[in-house]
């Protein structure tokens, strides 16, 4: 019997277990550049055990920032 805890494999990827974290923005990037932070590694550290991790969406210009805190793609940074 398949359990969600038994190992999955996804193309040439094996996964620990059947369990998929959503994406979701938790608004833990830096206010000013968006640039990631420890508070964010240290989310995603917390939730390592599940067997894919779909990370958060990133706004690709300042203009598209819907509210603060939230990661971007605009500086070199």
């Amino acid at each position: 019997m398949t359990t969600a805890f038994n190992p999955f494999q996804l193309g040439g990827t094996t996964l620990r277990n059947r369990i998929v974290m959503a994406p979701m923005t938790r608004s833990r990037a830096n206010a000013t550049d968006g640039t990631p932070t420890e508070l964010m590694a240290e989310y995603y550290t917390q939730r390592a055990s599940a067997g894919l991790i779909i990370t958060e969406g990133v706004q690709p210009s300042v203009v598209g920032q819907g509210y603060p805190f939230t990661p971007g793609l605009h500086t070199a940074e």
